[in-house]
């Protein structure tokens, strides 16, 4: 064993100890067991490089239990990335670069916010897909070099793997045959509650192999079988690799190795001077990084320069002899035209009813003709989603340059690694399944939020309209729930004008995720008193009757198919002069929009604010003045054809018209 080496190991495990130890709280065991085989892997392997963090070429590196995270903020600041040792020692603290699980965007060298067990496991499987995207797409100009592909590395926990989500992704990896993946998996036997035997006892490494991956095994903490085993992964084809890492918990203390409680809490002031003398250092300093152990990865960091370097010559020569394929890694391949791209899209509004659903999928098309790296696909739901892109092949085995997905029935990987292609950088992918399964993807949703990843998430069938199928099937707190979601904007177009709008503002919109919320039945054009206009839309909310009308006595606010429902019922309502409606595409971008502009459609003098949605109120009483009350369902649907749902449930022009009248009289 290279002494050099062992020493940066004993470094990182002792670095992750006295962040813990300093903030009084964190997860020891994970980075001292898996510390030998990063330092291998980051030392001789891993492609990257610290001043070039955003390099098209690296490869990319994914710590997917992220309470480990002390594990990769050592590696971060060993190999030069903008993170000192005083940052090191602001674990966990406000403010600091050193959060508790990775974030991505705020720490220098984080490719992927990880903390929800599967979700980096299922992320790595879309980088590993849009990297084998662009390699594909790069492989059509063949008088050019072929530039070196990008392996996926990750680190995955026994956690990991017994959540549903890396079930979908590994088994949808497997198909696809991503052979650019080699994820190491830290099988240390031990949870929060315990030995893993308590509630996981299957054979991983069948389950893997069952799902067409490569399976290797290692001792995580011998040094030359970690070096062997990760060479003789990179030389695997036709398949994902998992290499099984037979690890101890909390390496090297003494009295806490393999058990539970080195699993989530410091070692403690004693234990961790006793594992700092059984590895040699002074038991009485903290945040100690011998010269030697920097000297190890400032030689790495001459190698990388010099891979660096390498990928950057060959990228000139390919200027110099085909600027298309150049194109491919200079560009993102993701900014359309927006002028042109808005005419289009508008140009192609016939005017007549139909779904929005049907609506989406014709702007799909222009929309995909217009931006080279716009892809995406469906959970086996593409034809009554519309989001199948008819000029273009699928992605599959044995043919990467595609443009759709068929993610089988697995939402919980497809929102996952609809993300992990976001994070790749080069292309705005988009996702398809019923709204009622959302529920499926929430914590994809969620994080797509938080990462302010460009994706766009449609969800068909919106309503109880779905009819037949029952309230199983009929999404009835779906779309108020994802409007609780931070960050994440959801839209609700009405007729085809505006869900061009929807798509138009979704694509031309960076670093925010989107929901597109879509019906199955058909939606007549509405009628408006002024011009659609796209800035109004992009406001998140816009006058369709009353802009004659300073001051409304009641304002309706209301969104997608619900709109012509409440033109309709206008017209049979008494003093309809009185009344103000608004269509609410965007309770988000409504709220961003200012609080001038919201007077200017809500006045302070009105005396009842309305909202009308088939569904639950959601956030629609922040926007409220005078009285409030929503019309809409706060119970499931029921099993008929949507037209008797709608009466039975008082929501046709006639029932909401006298429900207004009731509130305005």
């Amino acid at each position: 064993m290279n002494r050099d080496l062992k020493k940066s190991a004993d470094t990182i495990r002792l670095l992750a100890a006295d962040m813990i130890q300093k903030a009084n709280s964190g997860h020891p065991g994970l980075p001292m067991g898996m510390a030998d085989t990063a330092t291998i892997l980051w030392t001789k392997f891993l492609r990257h490089h610290p001043e070039h963090s955003h390099w098209v070429g690296r490869d990319r590196f994914i710590l997917s239990p992220g309470h480990g995270s002390t594990l990769l903020y050592s590696l971060l600041h060993l190999s030069g990335y903008d993170l000192s040792l005083e940052d090191l020692k602001d674990f966990r603290q406000w403010g600091s670069k050193t959060p508790g699980h990775p974030e991505y965007g705020h720490t220098h060298g984080v490719e992927v916010t990880t903390g929800p067990l599967g979700q980096g496991f299922a992320n790595g499987v879309g980088m590993a897909i849009a990297a084998k995207k662009l390699e594909a797409d790069a492989a059509q100009y063949t008088n050019t070099p072929k530039m070196p592909g990008q392996r996926i590395w990750a680190i995955v926990s026994d956690g990991d793997m017994m959540e549903g989500i890396t079930h979908e992704a590994a088994s949808f990896a497997g198909h696809l045959k991503l052979d650019n993946m080699i994820y190491i998996y830290d099988k240390n036997n031990i949870s929060i509650e315990g030995n893993t035997d308590i509630a996981f006892t299957e054979s991983v490494e069948d389950r893997f192999k069952a799902y067409g991956w490569h399976t290797l095994n290692m001792d995580a903490h011998n040094h030359e079988e970690i070096e062997q085993t990760l060479t003789e992964a990179m030389t695997l084809e036709n398949a994902p690799v998992l290499i099984i890492a037979t690890s101890h918990i909390g390496f090297g203390s003494p009295n806490k190795q393999d058990s539970a409680g080195v699993h989530g809490a410091p070692l403690g002031a004693d234990e961790l001077a006793l594992t700092k003398k059984n590895f040699g250092f002074n038991e009485m300093d903290s945040f100690v990084v011998p010269e030697d152990v920097y000297g190890v990865f400032a030689e790495r960091k001459t190698e990388l320069d010099k891979i660096y370097k390498d990928w950057c010559e060959q990228l000139e020569f390919l200027r110099r002899s085909d600027k298309k394929a150049a194109a491919l890694w200079d560009e993102t391949m993701t900014s359309p035209d927006n002028a042109g791209l808005w005419q289009k899209l508008q140009s192609a509004v016939s005017g007549s009813s139909m779904a929005s659903r049907k609506a989406s999928g014709n702007m799909l098309q222009i929309i995909a003709e217009n931006i080279p790296g716009f892809i995406g696909g469906s959970a086996d739901l593409a034809p009554s989603n519309n989001t199948h892109l008819k000029n273009y092949s699928d992605i599959n085995t044995a043919d990467f340059s595609g443009r759709n997905f068929h993610y089988g029935i697995r939402e919980h990987a497809m929102g996952a690694i609809t993300n992990g292609i976001a994070l790749f950088g080069k292309h705005i992918p988009f996702d398809a399944t019923f709204l009622v399964f959302a529920d499926y993807m929430r914590p994809s949703l969620r994080l797509a939020s938080m990462m302010n990843l460009n994706t766009i998430h449609v969800f068909t069938h919106d309503s109880i309209f779905v009819g037949e199928d029952g309230p199983t099937h009929q999404p009835v707190e779906h779309t108020a729930s994802l409007r609780l979601i931070p960050g994440l904007n959801v839209l609700r177009p009405a007729d085809e004008i505006e869900t061009a709008a929807a798509w138009y503002t979704a694509v031309t919109t960076k670093n925010q995720s989107f929901c597109m919320i879509l019906s199955r039945q058909n939606i007549p054009p509405v009628k408006r008193e002024k011009a659609f206009s796209i800035e109004d839309f992009q406001k998140g909310g816009y006058i369709i009757y009353g802009n004659n009308n300073p001051n409304p006595e009641c304002v309706v606010m209301t969104s997608g198919s619900e709109l012509p429902v409440l033109m309709d019922a206008l017209d049979k309502i008494q003093s309809k002069e009185k009344i103000r409606i608004i269509s609410v595409p965007s309770l988000e971008l409504l709220k961003k929009s200012g609080t001038e502009y919201l007077d200017s459609l809500i006045p302070e003098s009105v005396k009842n604010t309305i909202s009308f949605e088939v569904g639950s109120a959601g956030n629609y009483y922040e926007f409220a003045k005078g009285n409030y009350t929503h019309i809409g369902l706060d119970h499931f649907g029921a099993s008929a054809p949507a037209g008797v749902l709608q009466k039975k449930f008082g929501l046709d022009a006639d029932s909401v018209a006298e429900k207004i009248q009731e509130i305005i009289k």
